[in-house]
Parts: structure tokens; sequence; C-alpha cells
């Protein structure tokens, strides 16, 4: 993978569509969304031929790595509120889709998440939560219990139902913030903890606009996490 043009050209997408939702047009903010989520997930989410970022680590966690552990990831403020600062390549996955299901079905669509008790079960998580607070000892026993197959069926599923609510978003939804209401449904279905390392996403999530929403926790959150993985790969 050439690092540098990949990371080039998602900055580049990141920042027009940032243009974009400053401004009204619907039809080129939807294409941008898109576009900028594409490049962010595996392949097979959009149908797109290349492989992307998300395959390159997606593709060494299959091949038996999802244990290896990493920086979490690249923001100072979030590791401030973290339970550890390097975690197993498998807890990248879970975290960010994890994030993406709550946010996506929640805050943007007001309808169900995609995680439940059976997908639960199928990929070994001890948790229903992001994870954001688990200590080291903790992601260590949680990490080894992980399905990945069923962890990248979970993937690939949160992914193409993302699309679907862009493909859908109105201009007015677009610019809205959500409900306060809606934001505390991902505590009572377990998507956050208690934890101030955790319920603080609450906090950062219910000051976003639905546009907010696309640029951080759809597209630039798997930049915070999936650029620590590749430099772990590529050393």
């Amino acid at each position: 993978m050439d690092k540098e043009k990949v990371f080039s050209e998602i900055n580049s997408k990141f920042e027009e569509l940032k243009k974009a939702l400053d401004g009204d047009d619907i039809v080129a903010i939807r294409e941008l969304a898109l576009e900028l989520h594409a490049l962010v997930h595996p392949a097979e989410v959009s149908g797109r031929a290349e492989k992307t970022v998300a395959d390159f680590v997606l593709d060494y966690m299959m091949a038996g790595h999802q244990n290896e552990i990493v920086q979490r990831e690249t923001w100072d403020t979030d590791l401030h509120y973290a339970g550890s600062k390097t975690v197993p390549i498998c807890w990248q996955f879970w975290h960010i889709y994890r994030i993406e299901d709550l946010v996506s079905n929640i805050l943007m669509d007001n309808g169900q998440q995609i995680f439940n008790a059976e997908w639960q079960r199928k990929i070994g998580s001890s948790i229903t939560d992001t994870g954001n607070a688990l200590e080291p000892d903790e992601l260590t026993a949680w990490a080894g219990n992980i399905n990945t197959e069923e962890l990248r069926k979970y993937i690939i599923t949160v992914g193409q139902n993302t699309r679907r609510i862009l493909s859908q978003l109105s201009l007015e939804k677009v610019k809205s913030m959500v409900p306060e209401e809606w934001v505390m449904r991902i505590l009572e279905e377990g998507g956050v903890t208690t934890d101030f390392r955790s319920v603080w996403l609450l906090v950062f999530w219910g000051r976003l606009t639905v546009g907010g929403m696309i640029l951080t926790p759809m597209t630039s959150h798997h930049m915070m996490h999936l650029p620590t993985s590749v430099d772990h790969i590529m050393s």
C-alpha cells in the first residue's frame, strides 16, 4: 500500500466534504459522504474494486494477528479519556464499528442498532459498549475470545447499512441536532458505560449536528485509529 497516496486522497476528500457541509447542495453532500465513507471502509462495503486502508489492516488481522498490540489512536485528547493507550488490533475494529453502528442508527436515523445479543454471542464479546474504558489486562482477556470472522461480518453489515442511511439524508437532517433522548438511548442500550472514560462520548456526540457526525464517527474517526495499525504493519 502506498500510504502517502492513500492518506492524501482521504484527506483531500475529507476537506471537500467539510466544505460541502457548509453549503446547501444535498446531492453533493451525499455523494461526497459516500465517497469518503468508501475510502475508509473495506472495499466490500461499497463494492469498489480497489482495496482500501481498512482492507490493509483487516486482512492483516484476519491472517492471525488479532491480538497484536498497537497504539490506540493518534489524537492526544481522546487518549486522555482512555483505559489504555495500547490495544489489540481487533479492538480497533470493534471500537470503530460499534461507534458507527450506534451513531448512524440511533442518532442519525432514530432507528435500531445492528448489534444485538445474537451478534454479541457470535462475535464472542464480553462487552456491548465501545470498549473505551478497558484496562490493558481487560483488553487482553476480551480479545482472546473474539471470533474475527464474525467481527468481519459485523463490520461489513454496519458499513453497508450506514451507506443506506447516508444516501437518504435530507438537507434538514444534515443541519439538525439530535434530541437528548436519542443520545441517552445509547447509554440505556449498553453502547457506553457510566465510566467517565466511556460516557463522555455522549457529551461529544450530543454537541454535533448530523453533518458533524458524518465528518467524525462515520469517516474521520476511522482515520484516528487505522493509521497506528498501518504503521505497526509496515514497521
